[in-house]
Protein backbone atom coordinates (compact mmCIF):
# COMPACT_ATOMS: atom_id res chain seq x y z
CA UNK A 1 0.00 0.00 0.00
CA UNK A 2 1.66 3.44 -0.76
CA UNK A 3 2.67 5.59 1.78
CA UNK A 4 0.16 8.69 1.86
CA UNK A 5 1.90 12.43 0.99
CA UNK A 6 1.68 14.18 4.89
CA UNK A 7 3.96 17.17 3.81
CA UNK A 8 1.98 20.27 3.00
CA UNK A 9 2.14 22.35 0.00
CA UNK A 10 4.42 24.60 0.95
CA UNK A 11 7.49 21.70 1.72
CA UNK A 12 6.33 20.52 -1.75
CA UNK A 13 7.20 24.02 -3.62
CA UNK A 14 10.29 24.44 -1.66
CA UNK A 15 11.45 20.41 -2.21
CA UNK A 16 10.51 21.19 -5.83
CA UNK A 17 12.59 24.68 -6.10
CA UNK A 18 15.42 22.60 -4.43
CA UNK A 19 15.78 19.91 -7.11
CA UNK A 20 15.07 22.14 -9.98
CA UNK A 21 18.36 24.54 -8.62
CA UNK A 22 20.06 21.15 -8.58
CA UNK A 23 19.09 20.44 -11.78
CA UNK A 24 20.56 23.36 -13.00
CA UNK A 25 23.28 23.47 -11.24
CA UNK A 26 24.14 20.05 -12.86
CA UNK A 27 22.95 21.30 -16.53
CA UNK A 28 25.64 24.15 -16.49
CA UNK A 29 28.58 21.98 -14.94
CA UNK A 30 27.74 19.16 -18.07
CA UNK A 31 27.49 22.12 -20.31
CA UNK A 32 29.92 20.73 -22.93
CA UNK A 33 28.53 17.25 -23.19
CA UNK A 34 24.32 18.14 -22.92
CA UNK A 35 25.40 21.07 -25.58
CA UNK A 36 27.25 18.07 -27.93
CA UNK A 37 24.09 15.73 -27.09
CA UNK A 38 21.50 18.70 -28.07
CA UNK A 39 23.25 19.53 -31.40
CA UNK A 40 23.58 15.42 -32.44
CA UNK A 41 19.71 15.26 -31.47
CA UNK A 42 18.67 18.43 -33.70
CA UNK A 43 20.53 16.98 -36.53
CA UNK A 44 18.59 13.48 -35.99
CA UNK A 45 15.24 15.31 -35.65
CA UNK A 46 16.55 16.81 -39.14
CA UNK A 47 17.51 13.34 -40.86
CA UNK A 48 14.94 11.61 -39.31
CA UNK A 49 11.84 11.74 -41.46
CA UNK A 50 14.51 11.13 -44.80
CA UNK A 51 15.59 8.12 -43.21
CA UNK A 52 11.96 6.86 -42.16
CA UNK A 53 10.47 7.87 -45.98
CA UNK A 54 13.54 5.58 -47.42
CA UNK A 55 12.75 2.86 -45.19
CA UNK A 56 9.20 3.04 -46.38
CA UNK A 57 10.84 2.50 -49.91
CA UNK A 58 12.08 -0.76 -48.44
CA UNK A 59 15.34 0.35 -48.27
CA UNK A 60 17.78 -1.07 -45.72
CA UNK A 61 17.63 0.51 -42.25
CA UNK A 62 21.47 0.91 -42.48
CA UNK A 63 21.58 1.92 -45.94
CA UNK A 64 18.85 4.95 -45.73
CA UNK A 65 20.81 6.09 -41.69
CA UNK A 66 24.16 6.25 -44.08
CA UNK A 67 22.10 7.81 -47.07
CA UNK A 68 21.02 10.58 -45.18
CA UNK A 69 24.80 10.84 -42.85
CA UNK A 70 26.56 11.38 -46.39
CA UNK A 71 23.67 13.81 -47.37
CA UNK A 72 24.50 15.61 -43.98
CA UNK A 73 28.63 15.59 -44.33
CA UNK A 74 28.47 16.65 -47.39
CA UNK A 75 26.34 19.59 -46.52
CA UNK A 76 28.08 20.71 -43.02
CA UNK A 77 31.63 20.00 -45.37
CA UNK A 78 30.56 22.47 -47.67
CA UNK A 79 28.67 25.18 -45.40
CA UNK A 80 31.08 24.67 -42.87
CA UNK A 81 34.83 25.08 -45.14
CA UNK A 82 32.99 28.29 -46.37
CA UNK A 83 31.88 29.31 -43.00
CA UNK A 84 35.76 29.01 -41.01
CA UNK A 85 37.44 30.10 -43.65
CA UNK A 86 35.19 33.47 -43.57
CA UNK A 87 35.43 33.71 -39.70
CA UNK A 88 39.12 33.35 -39.66
CA UNK A 89 39.51 36.35 -41.80
CA UNK A 90 37.03 37.99 -40.04
CA UNK A 91 38.20 37.64 -36.81
CA UNK A 92 41.98 38.82 -38.01
CA UNK A 93 40.00 42.14 -39.18
CA UNK A 94 38.47 42.86 -36.04
CA UNK A 95 41.26 45.21 -34.98
CA UNK A 96 41.05 47.29 -38.35
CA UNK A 97 37.35 47.22 -38.09
CA UNK A 98 37.43 48.36 -34.38
CA UNK A 99 40.03 51.41 -35.16
CA UNK A 100 37.53 51.83 -38.29
CA UNK A 101 34.96 52.77 -36.12
CA UNK A 102 36.77 54.74 -33.72
CA UNK A 103 37.86 56.84 -36.31
CA UNK A 104 34.24 57.52 -37.56
CA UNK A 105 32.91 58.29 -34.01
CA UNK A 106 35.55 61.05 -33.63
CA UNK A 107 34.52 62.21 -37.64
CA UNK A 108 31.06 62.44 -35.92
CA UNK A 109 32.22 64.48 -32.90
CA UNK A 110 34.07 66.89 -34.91
CA UNK A 111 31.42 67.21 -37.45
CA UNK A 112 28.63 68.16 -34.44
CA UNK A 113 30.79 70.37 -33.17
CA UNK A 114 31.03 72.45 -36.63
CA UNK A 115 27.72 72.41 -36.49
CA UNK A 116 27.62 74.19 -33.12
CA UNK A 117 27.06 71.17 -31.08
CA UNK A 118 29.01 70.92 -27.94
CA UNK A 119 30.62 67.86 -27.25
CA UNK A 120 31.75 67.33 -23.22
CA UNK A 121 34.22 64.80 -22.49
CA UNK A 122 32.46 62.82 -20.88
CA UNK A 123 29.55 62.41 -23.16
CA UNK A 124 27.67 59.91 -24.41
CA UNK A 125 29.73 59.07 -27.12
CA UNK A 126 32.69 58.25 -25.33
CA UNK A 127 31.05 55.63 -23.68
CA UNK A 128 29.25 54.04 -26.88
CA UNK A 129 31.97 51.23 -28.14
CA UNK A 130 30.58 49.83 -31.55
CA UNK A 131 33.90 47.83 -31.85
CA UNK A 132 32.85 45.68 -29.52
CA UNK A 133 29.35 44.09 -31.30
CA UNK A 134 32.40 42.82 -33.68
CA UNK A 135 33.70 41.29 -30.74
CA UNK A 136 30.78 39.74 -29.34
CA UNK A 137 29.96 38.70 -33.08
CA UNK A 138 33.23 37.05 -33.36
CA UNK A 139 32.85 34.93 -29.96
CA UNK A 140 29.49 34.28 -30.86
CA UNK A 141 30.17 32.07 -34.24
CA UNK A 142 33.89 31.17 -32.34
CA UNK A 143 31.89 29.94 -29.92
CA UNK A 144 28.81 27.41 -32.25
CA UNK A 145 31.83 26.24 -34.51
CA UNK A 146 33.67 25.28 -31.58
CA UNK A 147 31.00 23.05 -30.84
CA UNK A 148 30.93 21.60 -34.42
CA UNK A 149 34.73 20.72 -34.00
CA UNK A 150 33.40 17.28 -32.42
CA UNK A 151 31.70 16.28 -35.22
CA UNK A 152 33.08 13.07 -35.55
CA UNK A 153 31.46 12.45 -32.19
CA UNK A 154 28.11 14.18 -33.53
CA UNK A 155 28.02 12.27 -36.23
CA UNK A 156 28.14 8.92 -34.52
CA UNK A 157 25.87 10.12 -32.20
CA UNK A 158 23.53 11.04 -34.58
CA UNK A 159 24.20 7.58 -36.36
CA UNK A 160 23.08 5.18 -33.17
CA UNK A 161 19.55 7.56 -32.76
CA UNK A 162 18.80 6.98 -36.66
CA UNK A 163 18.97 3.36 -36.03
CA UNK A 164 17.13 3.46 -32.96
CA UNK A 165 14.14 6.08 -33.97
CA UNK A 166 12.20 3.44 -35.28
CA UNK A 167 12.08 0.61 -32.26
CA UNK A 168 11.22 3.61 -29.71
CA UNK A 169 7.52 2.83 -30.22
CA UNK A 170 8.03 -0.67 -29.32
CA UNK A 171 9.84 0.14 -26.39
CA UNK A 172 7.75 2.53 -25.13
CA UNK A 173 5.11 -0.40 -25.28
CA UNK A 174 7.33 -3.01 -23.52
CA UNK A 175 7.44 -0.51 -20.73
CA UNK A 176 4.08 0.50 -20.05
CA UNK A 177 3.21 -3.60 -20.60
CA UNK A 178 0.83 -2.64 -23.28
CA UNK A 179 1.67 -3.66 -26.63
CA UNK A 180 -1.59 -2.14 -28.49
CA UNK A 181 -0.94 1.81 -27.23
CA UNK A 182 -1.01 3.78 -29.78
CA UNK A 183 0.45 7.05 -28.07
CA UNK A 184 -1.79 9.25 -30.13
CA UNK A 185 -1.00 12.16 -28.12
CA UNK A 186 2.36 11.56 -27.88
CA UNK A 187 2.92 10.94 -31.65
CA UNK A 188 1.27 14.06 -32.48
CA UNK A 189 3.62 16.00 -30.43
CA UNK A 190 6.88 14.66 -31.39
CA UNK A 191 5.13 15.15 -35.16
CA UNK A 192 4.42 18.86 -33.80
CA UNK A 193 8.45 19.44 -32.74
CA UNK A 194 9.98 17.21 -35.79
CA UNK A 195 7.63 19.55 -37.69
CA UNK A 196 8.59 22.71 -36.32
CA UNK A 197 12.36 22.31 -36.44
CA UNK A 198 11.88 20.97 -40.16
CA UNK A 199 10.16 23.95 -41.44
CA UNK A 200 11.93 26.19 -39.28
CA UNK A 201 15.24 24.58 -40.86
CA UNK A 202 14.47 25.25 -44.30
CA UNK A 203 12.96 28.73 -43.74
CA UNK A 204 16.49 29.72 -42.12
CA UNK A 205 18.31 27.83 -44.69
CA UNK A 206 16.16 29.99 -46.78
CA UNK A 207 16.98 33.71 -44.54
CA UNK A 208 20.65 32.71 -44.78
CA UNK A 209 21.13 32.34 -48.69
CA UNK A 210 18.84 35.12 -48.89
CA UNK A 211 21.34 37.76 -46.86
CA UNK A 212 24.31 36.12 -48.16
CA UNK A 213 23.23 37.13 -51.60
CA UNK A 214 22.11 40.76 -50.58
CA UNK A 215 25.57 41.40 -49.19
CA UNK A 216 27.46 39.59 -51.89
CA UNK A 217 25.27 42.30 -54.32
CA UNK A 218 26.36 45.31 -51.96
CA UNK A 219 29.50 43.88 -52.52
CA UNK A 220 30.17 43.71 -48.57
CA UNK A 221 32.79 41.74 -47.18
CA UNK A 222 32.38 38.09 -45.82
CA UNK A 223 29.00 37.75 -47.17
CA UNK A 224 28.83 33.89 -46.08
CA UNK A 225 29.25 34.70 -42.72
CA UNK A 226 26.31 37.47 -42.89
CA UNK A 227 24.22 34.39 -44.37
CA UNK A 228 25.33 32.13 -41.99
CA UNK A 229 24.91 34.33 -39.28
CA UNK A 230 21.16 35.20 -40.14
CA UNK A 231 20.44 31.40 -41.22
CA UNK A 232 21.73 30.53 -37.52
CA UNK A 233 20.06 33.40 -35.24
CA UNK A 234 17.00 32.68 -37.52
CA UNK A 235 16.12 30.28 -35.16
CA UNK A 236 16.08 32.81 -32.56
CA UNK A 237 12.51 33.95 -31.98
CA UNK A 238 11.59 38.06 -31.84
CA UNK A 239 15.53 39.19 -31.42
CA UNK A 240 17.55 36.92 -33.97
CA UNK A 241 17.39 39.25 -36.84
CA UNK A 242 18.47 42.00 -34.99
CA UNK A 243 21.14 40.64 -33.48
CA UNK A 244 22.51 39.43 -36.74
CA UNK A 245 21.71 42.77 -38.74
CA UNK A 246 23.37 44.66 -36.12
CA UNK A 247 26.95 43.56 -36.95
CA UNK A 248 26.73 43.86 -40.76
CA UNK A 249 24.92 47.19 -41.07
CA UNK A 250 27.88 48.02 -38.67
CA UNK A 251 30.42 47.10 -41.41
CA UNK A 252 28.68 48.01 -44.66
CA UNK A 253 28.97 51.46 -42.64
CA UNK A 254 32.54 51.66 -42.09
CA UNK A 255 33.18 49.56 -45.45
CA UNK A 256 30.98 51.06 -47.78
CA UNK A 257 29.37 54.78 -46.04
CA UNK A 258 25.91 55.14 -45.20
CA UNK A 259 23.74 54.77 -47.99
CA UNK A 260 25.17 51.50 -48.56
CA UNK A 261 24.41 50.89 -44.35
CA UNK A 262 20.53 51.62 -45.05
CA UNK A 263 20.39 49.58 -48.24
CA UNK A 264 21.71 47.00 -46.16
CA UNK A 265 19.46 47.63 -43.75
CA UNK A 266 16.99 47.82 -45.57
CA UNK A 267 17.45 43.94 -47.33
CA UNK A 268 17.47 42.60 -43.86
CA UNK A 269 13.80 44.30 -43.78
CA UNK A 270 12.69 43.08 -46.82
CA UNK A 271 14.04 39.32 -45.88
CA UNK A 272 12.53 39.47 -42.56
CA UNK A 273 9.37 41.08 -43.42
CA UNK A 274 8.43 38.21 -46.72
CA UNK A 275 10.17 35.39 -44.84
CA UNK A 276 9.42 36.15 -41.62
CA UNK A 277 5.83 37.42 -41.37
CA UNK A 278 4.66 36.18 -45.17
CA UNK A 279 6.35 32.51 -45.69
CA UNK A 280 6.55 30.93 -41.75
CA UNK A 281 3.39 31.40 -40.68
CA UNK A 282 1.53 29.70 -43.64
CA UNK A 283 3.76 26.57 -43.04
CA UNK A 284 4.24 26.76 -39.35
CA UNK A 285 0.74 27.54 -38.34
CA UNK A 286 -0.38 30.37 -36.23
CA UNK A 287 1.52 29.53 -33.46
CA UNK A 288 3.68 27.11 -31.39
CA UNK A 289 1.30 26.77 -28.52
CA UNK A 290 3.15 28.99 -26.12
CA UNK A 291 2.56 32.65 -25.22
CA UNK A 292 4.79 35.57 -26.36
CA UNK A 293 6.27 36.72 -22.89
CA UNK A 294 7.21 32.81 -22.34
CA UNK A 295 8.90 32.64 -25.43
CA UNK A 296 10.67 35.72 -24.43
CA UNK A 297 11.76 34.31 -21.18
CA UNK A 298 12.70 30.66 -22.74
CA UNK A 299 14.73 32.89 -25.05
CA UNK A 300 16.64 34.55 -21.68
CA UNK A 301 17.09 31.45 -19.65
CA UNK A 302 17.75 28.71 -22.52
CA UNK A 303 20.12 31.15 -23.55
CA UNK A 304 21.90 31.95 -20.47
CA UNK A 305 22.25 27.97 -19.54
CA UNK A 306 23.24 26.63 -23.00
CA UNK A 307 24.37 29.67 -24.96
CA UNK A 308 24.05 29.80 -28.42
CA UNK A 309 22.86 26.30 -28.84
CA UNK A 310 20.01 27.49 -25.90
CA UNK A 311 18.91 30.34 -28.10
CA UNK A 312 18.43 28.66 -30.97
CA UNK A 313 16.86 25.26 -29.56
CA UNK A 314 14.72 27.63 -26.83
CA UNK A 315 11.17 27.01 -28.26
CA UNK A 316 11.70 22.95 -28.91
CA UNK A 317 12.80 22.82 -25.40
CA UNK A 318 9.85 25.22 -23.83
CA UNK A 319 7.43 23.16 -26.27
CA UNK A 320 8.62 19.70 -24.40
CA UNK A 321 8.86 21.55 -20.72
CA UNK A 322 4.95 22.58 -21.48
CA UNK A 323 4.30 18.86 -22.84
CA UNK A 324 5.33 17.49 -19.30
CA UNK A 325 3.54 19.56 -17.68
CA UNK A 326 0.30 18.78 -19.06
CA UNK A 327 0.83 14.83 -18.67
CA UNK A 328 0.50 15.35 -14.88
CA UNK A 329 -2.42 16.18 -13.06
CA UNK A 330 -0.53 18.30 -10.34
CA UNK A 331 1.29 20.47 -12.80
CA UNK A 332 -1.74 20.93 -15.22
CA UNK A 333 -1.83 24.48 -14.49
CA UNK A 334 1.77 25.80 -15.15
CA UNK A 335 1.11 24.12 -18.77
CA UNK A 336 -1.80 26.33 -18.90
CA UNK A 337 0.40 29.38 -18.04
CA UNK A 338 2.70 28.66 -20.40
CA UNK A 339 0.10 28.65 -23.43
CA UNK A 340 -1.35 31.24 -24.87
CA UNK A 341 -4.49 33.43 -24.21
CA UNK A 342 -7.28 31.14 -25.47
CA UNK A 343 -5.77 27.78 -24.22
CA UNK A 344 -7.29 24.62 -25.92
CA UNK A 345 -8.40 21.78 -23.88
CA UNK A 346 -6.14 19.39 -22.54
CA UNK A 347 -6.50 15.74 -23.36
CA UNK A 348 -5.59 12.87 -20.65
CA UNK A 349 -1.95 11.84 -21.02
CA UNK A 350 -1.88 8.86 -23.22
CA UNK A 351 0.56 6.52 -21.06
CA UNK A 352 -2.39 7.51 -18.45
CA UNK A 353 -5.10 6.13 -20.71
CA UNK A 354 -3.21 3.47 -21.86
CA UNK A 355 -2.40 1.66 -18.07
CA UNK A 356 -5.73 2.08 -17.13
CA UNK A 357 -7.73 0.20 -19.62
CA UNK A 358 -5.48 -2.80 -18.69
Amino acid sequence: MPEKNNRSPETNVLVLAAALVIIIWGVVQAQSFIVLLLVALFLAVIGAPPVLWLKEKRIPSVLAVLTVLACMIIFLMMVGGLVVTSLAHFTDSVPFYQQRIQEELNALKGFLGEKGFVIKENSVLEYVNLGSVMSLTAGLLSGFTSTLSSLFLILLTVTFILLEVSSFPVKLRAIIDNPKAEFSQFRKFIGNINRYLFIKTGISVLTGILVGFWMTFLGVDFPVLWGFLAFLLNYVPSLGVVIAAVPAVLLTLIQLGPSYALLAALGYVLVNFIVGTVVEPKLVGRGVGLSTLVVFLSLIFWGNLLGIIGMVLCIPFTMTLKFALENNEHTRWLAVLLGPETPAPIEPSPLKKNTSKK
